[in-house]
């Protein structure tokens, strides 16, 4: 039921008026229906907005008259426009009206007469109206065109789709585009049934269960296929919003806008300290010097109070200097279980960075929380990554930002107290002169290789952690091991108990050792290479001259094993094992050890002539050549040229190197005689020497001086 009223709604759907627009039309035809209609893109039939009939209004049996009265007194204000305006053009039917009125009370009521209110309320509105009201209310009457906003309220799905089919094409200059897309989405053609399609496929009645059946099958997959296909549109969505998300992140982390994921952290965040409790100097072996200096800072960690009291500062670096792998990093931990304090560990290419400032800051941060934790222990390893010296260079213009915090933190405007910093390094002649001043790293540390006493010590600690033989003499490998560092020991005893797990034994014996040893020494041996008798006698009488020589001459080093099994790049070897370390050497030494290198030469030209002569010796000519060389430009061991140094020889007179190329040459060629003096006076020792070699290929020190005895080893 329609509730009459003498108000008209703005909010009226663009439906309801052009029902009212069907409704009037009939009252307002000419009886002449033959008559020529108006042709303007606004009254043309096609263009018109969908319009209702009188059945689904409930009208139908209204007769012309009462529809007319009924349609002027829901729409009053077009019959008075009517009178009010009688020169303006005729229209063709109703339309709504898009232009906004002059007060809020006509936009809320609808359209107001200017002589008399429709609504009876006169007080809510002027009684004389603007001249710009004015216009704008003769604007809806004057025969011109006005820009429609186009709001229109769209029916139901159910009244859309039952008057789809009845609906004319809405045209572009009435509705807009995207209202257009609205209004037809659900516009779709009628579906059909499951029954009709059976009938349409002529299926018969006997098949109907299991074609149903085969359609509900495929009905539900199609589903399950949607429901997985939206399940991972929605994680790819997820996926793709993480990483802007982490993008906008990086963004805004990293200088000149470039994005930047790191996959590690480093130090730009906070850096938590490491507990080093169970790490003391118990564990560090072959260092008891640089352990003795580093105990007084443990004990300032321990009770600073006993050395302030007297005025003493606590020394704010420490730099340990040495070769790689004799237990620097293991001296700093060390420390820090010792005196029980935070450890903050860094190292040198932590702070290298390719974006400017980065490195200065993560300097910050480490120096921030360690002073939030002090008393602690700062070790930056490899610090002449991060502290060389500053260079003026246009390549690299912000290279001395990150050295430059290092520096402020260590001595700077701010007090340090309490965090001692600790460096190590293999490269001090690279750090900056400012760095190792006193004040920052007031103590300079060497760690050097350990001595013969140090190796054994650390011999005996890895052997600990392995199944050993109780008859193993640690100082037998420790004396063959010159020059080894702690790490090279480890990895000895470890090489030594992979062998002996190669082989199936139980325990780890001086076997294995002594492989291992020689395997880190000369090479692993290559058993594969097949070496004719020729070339392993010539291999066998040139190594027994290399035994014979060291074994007779007096200053030479004990010998301690002559193999000829081909071990890296030689076809033999013959190693030699000092009683003790050696800090320095005298002249006699040297002309040993030149003896020793010359005897394998000398061996091959006495026993196959000097046309048989190979090129094995060249390793062992570049020994002795070294060795003369040191003796007269460096140890000024040269009668002819004095106690004088010679460091570089390309900077020297053409007589100087004259003379110093001659008294190189006379020091070989006395080396060489001498050494063929002492084989020709044991001709028999050297022939029965060869032979053991080449029954046995490998003797040991023992069996060595048992074949010079003149006596028969026993079988292997």
């Amino acid at each position: 039921m329609f509730s009459l009223s003498t108000t008209v709604q703005p909010q009226v759907t663009v439906h309801l008026i052009n029902a009212f627009h069907s409704l009037k039309s009939p009252v307002a035809a000419s009886p002449n229906q033959n008559d020529k209609r108006d042709t303007s893109p606004e009254h043309d039939p096609q263009n018109r907005e969908p319009s209702l009939s009188l059945r689904d209004l409930g009208l139908a049996d209204l007769r012309a008259e009462q529809l007319d009265e009924l349609v002027g007194r829901l729409l009053p204000r077009l019959s008075h426009a009517h009178n009010l305006h009688t020169p303006r053009p005729q229209l063709s039917g109703w339309r709504a009206s898009h232009v906004s009125s002059g007060s809020f009370l006509q936009n809320k009521h609808g359209f107001l007469d200017r002589t008399a209110s429709v609504l009876g309320a006169p007080a809510f509105c002027r009684q004389n109206p603007s001249p710009l009201q004015a216009v704008c209310t003769d604007l809806q009457y004057l025969p011109v065109w006005i820009q429609a906003r186009g709001f229109k309220t769209l029916k139901s799905k159910t009244r859309r789709l039952q008057s789809s089919h009845e609906r004319p094409v809405e045209t572009e200059g009435y509705t807009p585009s995207f209202m257009k897309g609205l209004l037809t989405r659900d516009k779709i053609p009628d579906v059909e049934t499951l029954d009709k399609l059976l009938k349409n496929k002529n299926i018969p009645e006997a098949q109907h269960d299991a074609f149903k059946t085969g359609f509900a099958e495929g009905f539900l997959k199609a589903q399950a296929l949607t429901q997985r296909t939206q399940d991972t549109l929605r994680r790819t969505r997820l996926i793709l919003l993480v990483l802007l998300l982490l993008g906008i992140y990086g963004l805004s982390r990293t200088p000149f806008l470039s994005v930047r994921f790191r996959t590690t952290s480093g130090l730009d965040a906070a850096v938590d300290p490491v507990q080093m409790k169970n790490v003391t100097f118990e564990h560090v072996k072959g260092v008891e010097e640089a352990k003795n200096e580093l105990q007084e800072v443990v004990e300032f960690l321990r009770s600073p109070q006993k050395f302030t009291v007297l005025g003493g500062k606590l020394p704010k670096g420490i730099l340990l200097i040495g070769p790689p792998g004799t237990g620097k990093t293991l001296l700093a931990r060390a420390v820090a279980g010792e005196a029980d304090v935070p450890f903050y560990y860094a190292s040198g290419s932590e702070f290298d960075e390719m974006f400017v400032g980065v490195g200065a800051s993560r300097i910050r941060n480490l120096f921030r929380e360690a002073k939030a934790n002090a008393p602690c222990v700062v070790f930056i390893d490899e610090l002449d990554s991060v502290g060389g010296k500053r260079i003026e260079s246009p390549m690299h213009p912000y290279s001395r930002q990150t050295i430059n915090q290092l520096l402020a933190e260590m001595d700077g405007f701010k007090p340090n107290e309490g965090v001692i910093v600790i460096g190590a390094t293999n490269f001090p002649e690279a750090l900056d002169n400012a760095l190792i001043r006193p004040g920052r790293f007031d103590m300079q540390v060497t760690v050097p290789r350990p001595d013969v006493k140090g190796r054994t010590e650390i011999l005996k600690w890895y052997l600990r952690k392995i199944k050993v033989d109780p008859d193993i003499e640690a100082e037998v490998i420790a004396r063959g091991t010159v020059g080894f560092t702690g790490a090279e020991l480890e990895n000895l005893v470890n090489q030594a108990a992979l062998k002996a797990a190669v082989d199936g034994k139980d325990i780890v014996s001086m076997t294995e050792l002594e492989f291992a040893k020689d395997k880190m020494l000369m090479g692993p041996e290559r058993r594969s290479v097949e070496i004719d008798e020729k070339n392993k006698k010539i291999t066998a009488y040139h190594e027994s001259g290399h035994a014979i020589v060291a074994s007779y001459t007096k200053d030479a080093m004990p010998i301690n094993k002559a193999t000829i099994m081909p071990r890296g790049a030689t076809l033999g070897h013959v190693s030699m094992l000092p009683e003790n370390d050696r800090w320095s050497e005298t002249r006699s030494q040297l002309l040993a050890q030149m003896d020793v290198s010359m005897g394998g030469r000398v061996a091959e030209e006495l026993i196959f002539g000097a046309e048989n002569i190979t090129t094995g010796a060249s390793s062992d000519f570049d020994n002795a050549t070294k060795i003369a060389k040191m003796m007269v430009t460096r140890f000024g061991m040269s009668d002819k040229l004095g106690v004088m140094t010679y460091a570089d020889l390309s900077h020297q007179s053409p007589e100087t190197q004259a003379a110093i190329e001659q008294e190189v040459r006379v020091l070989l060629r006395d080396s060489y005689e001498r050494a063929k003096n002492i084989l020709k006076t044991h001709t028999k020792e050297h022939k029965n020497l060869a032979d053991a070699l080449l029954m046995y290929e490998t003797l040991d020190a023992k069996e060595i001086q048992t074949v010079l005895e003149g006596k028969t080893l026993e079988c292997r």
